[in-house]
């Protein structure tokens, strides 16, 4: 048996009696360097303290090993199982082989100084994302608590938010939360000194890897590697006006958005001027019905084949943050762009480079598949039909009268819905006003 004590800013004076009885009795501690450096001296030379190294989701189930048939107690920040260690101990080892004491998260302290409700706040970690991943949380009138990284995520978020039409909006920076050094500051987020070039927010140049979604260990802010600063960003070390000494690396940070800010829903169908393209975009119209026939269900998996700029994998994984898509692209430059696209729409996309069907070979078997390009291609159906779970949703969509054909034949054979979507937009004609069409689009979806 594991124990997983939460130790806060406020040290070894914030335990109860069951942590502080639990630290006493262990003949290992695990946990980060501050955390340790909390507790008092021990009074046995047989206590083994271990720092936790880097990465540490290699390194964990090492030490585990090392030091199995000892007593272990393992530190954490806070509420040791919310976006923390104990989740991970748990996972690897299972309920019953880990016990936890908790203490006041980050968050309840933080609701608890401000007065916010818990129960209607949207919380969002960067201690293991990019700040793009505040994308999809962003709404008018939104209340927002982000766990932070280290001393430049508060920087880094204002100035996204600036980047975004979100400058007015209210930053509170809670600091050394509940410890001696407790500190609070409020700015809108347009008073945090601009960087000299490009913000986070803005375009960047991506490889697929870069947007590539990993599994990734739940971990306090302790556990992670500061990141090193980029060159590109300008000062993230500079203070709004009026702040005196720099921010502390144990931060949290409080959005509250202004009621008139831009909105860009996580409903499907976002503008089509919303993604980079060189024309390969499934339009905002045929987007929405594709996207409400390939029914998004939090913690299912989706294949995108002929990914394009994205759309479609982008548009689902913004439906649930527990959504995840694997868009797969053969062309080099477009994989590229469609890794900006999610970047700069703050969700992780696999992205596979290849030609389909042979580039999903080992993939994990998905809960929905797409077809927007290569639908012709040899095999190419009977691939994602022979991948599909039970209960999963293929879509196909296309243009052609080949593909038309071969979908049609395929409707026959395992039923579904075919239909023939045509759209019309109206654009000047002279002087008046007329109505232009849309190449029309056939879309067929079958449940397995």
């Amino acid at each position: 048996m594991i124990t997983v004590v939460g130790i806060g800013a406020d040290g070894w004076p914030g335990l109860t009696e069951d942590a502080r009885t639990a630290i006493h009795n262990a003949q290992v501690l695990l946990g980060s360097t501050r955390q340790l450096a909390l507790l008092p001296t021990h009074d046995s030379s047989d206590v083994v303290q271990v720092a936790w190294p880097s990465p540490l989701s290699e390194a964990l189930p090492r030490l585990l090993k090392e030091h199995t048939g000892k007593r272990i107690c393992v530190l954490a920040s806070g509420d040791p199982t919310y976006h923390g260690i104990g989740t991970t101990l748990v996972r690897l080892l299972g309920p019953d082989a880990v016990h936890v004491i908790p203490h006041p998260s980050s968050v309840s302290l933080a609701c608890a100084r401000l007065g916010w409700p818990q129960d209607q706040i949207q919380v969002v970690s960067l201690v293991k994302n990019p700040v793009e991943h505040l994308h999809p949380h962003l709404a008018p009138d939104r209340r927002i608590l982000v766990l932070s990284r280290n001393a430049q995520t508060p920087a880094e978020v204002a100035h996204l938010l600036t980047a975004r039409g979100y400058g007015a909006s209210q930053l509170t920076i809670l600091e050394q939360l509940a410890a001696p050094t407790e500190r609070i500051r409020t700015t809108p987020a347009t008073n945090w000194p601009t960087p000299n070039s490009s913000t986070p927010s803005a375009p960047v140049s991506a490889t697929p890897d870069s947007a590539a979604r990993s599994v990734p260990v739940s971990a306090s802010a302790d556990s992670a590697t500061p990141s090193a600063p980029d060159p590109t960003a300008g000062d993230r070390t500079a203070l709004p006006a009026g702040w005196s000494g720099p921010v502390d690396p144990l931060n949290v940070i409080a959005i509250h958005t202004p009621a008139d800010a831009p909105v860009l829903s996580t409903s499907p169908g976002l503008p089509d001027d919303t993604y980079e393209s060189d024309g390969q975009l499934t339009k905002r119209e045929v987007r929405a019905v594709t996207l409400s026939r390939l029914a998004p269900v939090p913690g299912q998996l989706l294949w995108d084949i002929g990914g394009g700029a994205g759309s479609i994998a982008i548009e689902w994984s913004r439906h649930h943050p527990s959504c995840r898509a694997i868009a797969i692209e053969r062309d080099p430059a477009r994989a590229d762009r469609l890794a900006r696209n999610a970047t700069n729409l703050g969700v992780p996309v696999s992205i596979v480079q290849g030609p389909a069907p042979d580039a999903l070979a080992n993939l994990e078997p998905p809960h929905a598949i797409f077809i927007g390009g290569g639908a012709t291609a040899p095999g190419m159906i009977e691939a994602c039909w022979t991948a599909l779970r039970p209960g999963g949703r293929l879509v196909t969509n296309g243009v052609t009268l080949e593909t038309d054909a071969l979908i049609t034949q395929w409707h026959k054979q395992y039923g579904g819905d075919l239909i023939r979507l045509e759209v019309h937009r109206a654009a000047p004609l002279g002087t008046m006003t007329a109505w232009r069409p849309s190449l029309p689009v056939t879309i067929w979806n079958v449940t397995k």
